[in-house]
């Protein structure tokens, strides 16, 4: 058996625990069982980005019309487009193999490990066992058992970069982040694409009105149906036949396409590993179990990031796995809090929020609730930007803010004034005292908190 000070598994936001044990001295074990880089950099965040950029400016000439402007594409070079995605990860990959093959006290298990008893992993015919362990698992596509699903070569976030071609038609199974994401994508370079939608409404998380907004504007371009389940999919010649049930009608959609993408959520990858073993619980979801110090049920275990289920972003993870080392090599435990998360769904148009919805804060607080629309700033209305607003949520007797939401151009920038005025105690005044440029879209931000209204 080998001994470690620390055994991390997973190689995303676990890099940060890896480095941070490797610049102390420590001996440090480190398992993962795909790329390095874990799902933001190989199949997820970086990726979708590179992709969705180009999608957003193909939107911009399509809607340029209305600002007296007639432009035309040409062309769309999708192989070109898949490319460029997978430019950065090589890039990645090549730096952290040089750090890798440079670091002193690291081992690197390039294999799928698991837990056979208290403390101790078997890797490649290997045990290890460490003094603390951090599980940064991450997770993977959440299958459903849908008829006929396993006899297709569906498509996921994990395999979808891997097209050489654009498909003719596509059929999303999914109504979350990424399902609105990609049907953005594809639809914009082509791609004929149906939704089908188990829930009322897209990004079900969301504001119902920020929901609504993104239903009008995705419906120009895709077939959309929500409350709708897929219950049976079927290969075909030259294509799959995917037929859905309206859930309270029972009617039936069927709907050919070239390729299916599911998106229909996520699974935590604790089951890869037995965590039982070593007597780490999980909920009934699979999600690892944790404290808010993310300590597990086992002493000297903790976890974070997609394999707890808590908030599956990045951003999070990353401040998840500074708690996370806190706590593990120092006296006083810090807190992971989990009210001020941020997040952004790049579709078209583009949302991004903050703290709590407005239903949720009701059920906390008496509030004040503001809204504006993009076309009552100036710049907003220079743009003709006609459907997106923000909304702001504040504690009535604190004047604390509590929630933030933005659909609309840019929406992930201009949240970040209030995500920050929110870490620093969340006072509207951190926004109102500071000047903001006319015309500018900022302006939508102050302009909310100064419509704030009792509900």
């Amino acid at each position: 058996m080998k001994t470690y000070d620390v055994l991390v598994v997973g190689s995303g936001s676990g890099g940060e625990i890896a480095d941070a044990a490797l610049s102390h001295g420590l001996t440090v074990a480190w398992v993962e069982k795909g790329p390095l880089g874990g799902t933001c950099l190989n199949v997820g965040c970086i990726p979708s980005k590179i992709v969705i950029h180009p999608a957003d400016r193909i939107m911009e000439i399509l809607e340029a019309k209305k600002l007296g402007i007639t432009a035309e594409i040409k062309d769309v070079d999708f192989q070109a487009i898949m490319q460029r995605a997978q430019q950065p990860i090589q890039e990645s990959h090549t730096a952290m193999e040089r750090g890798i093959s440079h670091a002193e006290n690291l081992d690197l298990y390039r294999k799928e490990g698991h837990f056979i008893r208290e403390y101790t992993m078997m890797v490649s015919g290997t045990e290890i066992t460490a003094e603390k362990i951090f599980l940064v698992s991450g997770a993977r596509p959440f299958i459903p058992p849908i008829n006929g699903l396993e006899r297709v070569p569906y498509l996921t976030n994990e395999n979808v970069f891997s097209l050489k071609e654009k498909p003719k038609d596509m059929v999303i199974i999914g109504g979350g982040y990424i399902a609105a994401e990609f049907a953005h994508f594809f639809s914009a370079v082509g791609t004929n694409v149906t939704i089908f939608q188990r829930g009322s409404r897209l990004i079900p998380t969301a504001e119902p009105e920020i929901s609504e907004v993104l239903k009008k504007q995705l419906e120009k371009r895709i077939n959309l149906y929500l409350n709708t389940e897929v219950v049976d999919v079927q290969p075909q010649t030259e294509s799959v036949l995917v037929k859905g049930k309206e859930m309270k009608s029972d009617k039936e959609i069927t709907v050919s396409a070239e390729k299916v993408f599911v998106a229909a959520g996520r699974k935590s990858n604790a089951d890869l590993l037995k965590v039982e073993n070593t007597g780490v619980k999980t909920d009934k979801q699979g999600y690892i179990q944790v404290n808010e110090y993310l300590e597990t049920s086992k002493r000297n275990i903790w976890a974070f990031g997609d394999a707890i289920g808590k908030a599956m972003f990045k951003h999070v993870a990353n401040e998840e796995a500074g708690v996370a080392w806190r706590n593990a090599f120092h006296e006083k435990k810090t807190k992971m809090d989990y009210q001020v998360i941020p997040y952004a769904v790049f579709t078209y148009p583009e949302i991004a929020a903050v703290g709590l919805t407005e239903a949720e804060a009701k059920k906390q607080h008496q509030v004040l609730v503001g809204t504006t629309r993009y076309s009552e700033v100036a710049k907003g209305g220079a743009m003709m930007e006609e459907n997106g607003f923000a909304k702001a949520i504040v504690e009535k007797q604190t004047r604390k803010i509590i929630g933030f939401h933005i659909i609309g151009p840019y929406a992930p920038m201009l949240i970040q004034e209030v995500i920050n005025a929110m870490a620093l105690g969340g006072n509207i005044a951190f926004i109102s005292q500071g000047m903001h440029i006319h015309p500018a879209l900022p302006e939508l931000v102050l302009r909310t908190f100064g419509n704030l209204r009792e509900i």
